[in-house]
């Protein structure tokens, strides 16, 4: 997975603040996720299967 060249984006619930994931979308196959506060520092890859169990999880509040 090359995501140097991805196009990050931060939640819109991180607020002012830079304690947020940054995930990156385009990228085929996987859906890369890095800490905002290292932007170059590594980046984790998910299926987009998995991600997207993980983002249902937190809008039924199963990370509360």
């Amino acid at each position: 997975m090359n995501s140097t060249s991805a196009t990050w984006r931060k939640s819109s619930y991180s607020g002012s603040t830079n304690d947020c994931v940054e995930v990156a979308d385009g990228v085929p196959g996987v859906v890369p996720v890095r800490d905002s506060k290292d932007p170059q520092g590594p980046a984790l890859a998910f299926t987009p299967e998995a991600w997207g169990s993980f983002v249902t999880g937190i809008r039924l509040g199963d990370f509360d």
